[in-house]
C-alpha cells in the first residue's frame, strides 16, 4: 500500500480532492483570463484571474453578498442570484479590460441548466465572451425565477437595470 521506497505521496490538495492539476494545467496553458466560479451553500463568488509564476493575480471579483446591498432580499444561492452575480462580474470584468475568459469551475459537479451555468449566462449577457455550449445554459424562465415566484422577475429586472446604471 503506502509503504515502500518507490511510493510517491500525492500533493496535499490532490489528496483532499480540491485541485485537479491536469485540468488546471490545461486551463493555464490557454494564457487567457479565467472566470473562477465557486459556490457554497449560501453564496456564489466569481473571480477573474490571470496566471503568474508568483501566484494568480485577481483582476476583478463579484459575490452574491454584494447583491444584498443593492436591494436583493431573496436567496443568494438560487439561479436568479447566480445570473445577477454573473452579470455584475461581467460588467466589472469589462471595466477591468477583460473581454474573453475561460470558465474554471474547479472540482464542482457539473449540472446542465444549474447555478454554475446561470453565472455564465449573466457574464455573456453583460457582454463578456465565455466559450460554452448553448444547451448548458438554464431556460429564461429559470433565470428570471418564475419557478420560484412570479414576483421575483420584477426584482431581477430591477436589479439588472441598477447594475447597468453604475
Amino acid at each position: 500500500m503506502a509503504n515502500g521506497p518507490r511510493y510517491n505521496v500525492a500533493f496535499r490538495r490532490r489528496r483532499e480532492e480540491r485541485t485537479n492539476y491536469y485540468a488546471r494545467k490545461k486551463l493555464l496553458s490557454s494564457h487567457e483570463a479565467r472566470a473562477i466560479v465557486r459556490r457554497s451553500n449560501k453564496n456564489i463568488t466569481i473571480q477573474f484571474a490571470e496566471f503568474g509564476m508568483e501566484g494568480d493575480r485577481v483582476l476583478s471579483t463579484a459575490s452574491t453578498r454584494e447583491l444584498a446591498g443593492m436591494g436583493w432580499t431573496r436567496s443568494c444561492s438560487s439561479i436568479p442570484a447566480a445570473y445577477l452575480v454573473g452579470y455584475l462580474a461581467g460588467k466589472r470584468a469589462l471595466a477591468a479590460g477583460i473581454e474573453y475568459a475561460v470558465l474554471d469551475i474547479g472540482m464542482q459537479k457539473v449540472q446542465h441548466g444549474g447555478v454554475l451555468f446561470a453565472t455564465v449566462a449573466g457574464m455573456c449577457d453583460a457582454g463578456l465572451e465565455v466559450p460554452h455550449g448553448e444547451d448548458v445554459l438554464p431556460d429564461e424562465d429559470r433565470i428570471l425565477g418564475k419557478h420560484i415566484d412570479e414576483a421575483i422577475e420584477a426584482e431581477v429586472n430591477g436589479l439588472k437595470e441598477k447594475m447597468e446604471a453604475e
